[in-house]
Formats: structure tokens, C-alpha cells, sequence
């Protein structure tokens, strides 16, 4: 009998900010940056604004193409939502963009005071949402969604892949009013095409029917419910998956509808804190409508999560495919 270990392959410091598309899979380049350059042409009033981290919001495509109308505001979070707010109500629709720990724990009260108190028109774009870095607690934003979700007025986007990002940006840009939208980057997989996917701003949508379990997930954990869901259909195990890309304002009716057809264990999965995200969204919905079902919540736990190769960390912290794969199994036994 062998027993030498299998030897996995070392992980490099680059895997720390690595894609989070798996080995193979379809992927698109910068669709924010491109969709926004896209509407830009027609739409004047369309401006962009970053805090220093232009090529990492993929901003830097629509600087290059309209120079004139990007601004640079440095290593300055409070200034960016600041400035955005003045140019909104001068009649500009700013997208601002940077980190979202730094768009939110850094210049909460600028977003708050400023832009939403006044419901300004700034759509404020963030990466790096929940763990999708390595590099600590200082650059993980798990707790965005709840903070975001406390002020009145906000909208909030959470598109799980590049078809969604690309259809949710003119779309974003027609709503009166602030909005924050979670911004996967780089090389973003594309994942719902497969399905005939149409986003719209404040509705959730049944990606796929199933009887065992109901997945009510949103952005980056919509791609990864459809895995399991594939992974466990191999063990008789039938899988439906409700994607909530707007956690702000919440699509009730759609989630309700889909909660009371009875029998089914529901679980929400989200990349943020169990704490004040779309777990807790729902949970709440369902106990003021008086709706009783077996339920669950996948998400990050609540502590400063580690530092690491993102693989490692999704698979520690729960929401890797294989982790969840084998959450769901133990809770169904």
C-alpha cells in the first residue's frame, strides 16, 4: 500500500489576488470598465473617479478614452465621495471606484452625510468585496453589505459575473439615486449567459429549479451554487438556485414565492459576514412575513479572517464549491 502523501501544488504570493474563476473557465477582461466606457459615449454627464486605484478598478479604461472627464483624487477615500457628491449636484453622474473596504470603513461618513442624506446621483463601484484578497483584514471587506445596507436610500449590487456587470452599469446609471455595487475585476468569469440571464436592477431570478434545497445566494456564491448544485446532482441531491443581485431594495415577493413552496431546506450563501448581509436579509423577511422553513446561512465567519492564498482561505472559511458541497450534504443527513 502507498501512503506518501499526495503533494499539492505550492501556492504562490500571486494567489493571494489570483482570479476567482477556476482552471478552464470562460472568462471576460475589465467588463466594468469597458460597459462603462460603452455607455460613456452617449451620456456626457457620465464622469470618472477614483482614489489612486484606477487600473485596479479597471477605471483606467475610461480614463484613457475620455481624459477629460476622469479624475484622480489620490490616496484620498473621503475627498473621492466628497468631491463625488459636488459633481452630482452639478448634474454629473460620478462612478466612483476604489477598494471596498476603503469605500466603505474608511469613508463611511462621507457616503452617508454627503451623497446619501442628499440622495445624490454618485455610484460608487468598489473591488476586492468580502474575501476575494488574501491580504488580511485590512484589505477584506466582509462587512460592507451591512454597513451599506444601514443607510437609508442606498441601492446595493451584487453581480456574480461579467454578463451581469455588463448589463447592470447602464442600468445602475438610470437609477435616481446613490448606489454601491460590489466590483468583481481583471478577468471576471461569465457564468450566466449559459442561462438566457437578463439583470434587472431590484429582482432576483430563479437560475435553476430543484427540490431538495433552495439556494438563495449573490454574487460570487451564485457561481459557486451553480457548481454544487451541478456536484450534487451526482448524489441524488436536487439543487435549486434563487440569485438576489440587489440586496438593497430587497426582492420580497420573488423570495417569499419561492421559500413557501414547502419541503425544501433554505440556505443563504453569500462572500460577506453572516453578520448583516444577505443571510441575515432574508431571515428577517421571512420571520415578519410568518413564513417557518429549515433554514441556514453560508457566509464568512465573524472574526478578522487570515491572510493567505485565496484557495486556502475559501476552502477554511466554507465558501469554496467543495466546501459547500459538503456543508449542504451534513446538514441534509
Amino acid at each position: 500500500m502507498n501512503t506518501t502523501p499526495v503533494k499539492k501544488p505550492r501556492l504562490t504570493t500571486s494567489a493571494m489576488t489570483a482570479s476567482v474563476a477556476n482552471e478552464g473557465q470562460r472568462v471576460k477582461a475589465a467588463p466594468f470598465g469597458k460597459a462603462l466606457v460603452e455607455l460613456a459615449r452617449n451620456r456626457p454627464e457620465i464622469v470618472g473617479m477614483t482614489a489612486d486605484l484606477a487600473k485596479y478598478t479597471d477605471l483606467h479604461l475610461f480614463a484613457k478614452e475620455y481624459p477629460e472627464r476622469f479624475f484622480q483624487m489620490g490616496m484620498a477615500e473621503q475627498l473621492l465621495m466628497a468631491a463625488a457628491g459636488g459633481m452630482a449636484k452639478e448634474g454629473f453622474i460620478p462612478f466612483a471606484t476604489t477598494y471596498a473596504v476603503f469605500g466603505t470603513r474608511r469613508a463611511y461618513d462621507f457616503v452617508h452625510q454627503v451623497i446619501a442624506e442628499e440622495n445624490l446621483n454618485v455610484k460608487i463601484c468598489c473591488a476586492l468585496p468580502g474575501l476575494t484578497t488574501g491580504y488580511g483584514p485590512s484589505h477584506q471587506a466582509t462587512e460592507d453589505l451591512a454597513m451599506m445596507r444601514c443607510i437609508p436610500g442606498m441601492t446595493i449590487v451584487d453581480p456574480c459575473d461579467a454578463l451581469e456587470i455588463e448589463q447592470a452599469v447602464p442600468q445602475i446609471a438610470d437609477h435616481a439615486g446613490p448606489v454601491y455595487m460590489r466590483l468583481p475585476r481583471g478577468n471576471v468569469p461569465l457564468v450566466l449567459d449559459e442561462y438566457g440571464y437578463k439583470f434587472e436592477l431590484g429582482k432576483a431570478k430563479l437560475i435553476r429549479d430543484g427540490n431538495g434545497v433552495l439556494l438563495i445566494s449573490t454574487g460570487l456564491m451564485t457561481m459557486r451554487s451553480l457548481e454544487v448544485a451541478e456536484q450534487l446532482k451526482a448524489d441524488g441531491i436536487d439543487v435549486a438556485v434563487l440569485h438576489v443581485p440587489t440586496i438593497k431594495p430587497l426582492d420580497a415577493s420573488t423570495i417569499l414565492a419561492e421559500v413557501r413552496r414547502m419541503g425544501r431546506l433554505v440556505v443563504v450563501a453569500e462572500n460577506h459576514s453572516v453578520i448583516g448581509g444577505l443571510g441575515e436579509a432574508v431571515a428577517g423577511l421571512l420571520m415578519r412575513s410568518g413564513v417557518s422553513t429549515v433554514f441556514r446561512q453560508i457566509g464568512l465567519p465573524d472574526v478578522f479572517l487570515d491572510a493567505g492564498a485565496l484557495p486556502t482561505l475559501h476552502d477554511r472559511y466554507g465558501i469554496s464549491t467543495t466546501a459547500i458541497s459538503a456543508t449542504l450534504k451534513q446538514w441534509l443527513e
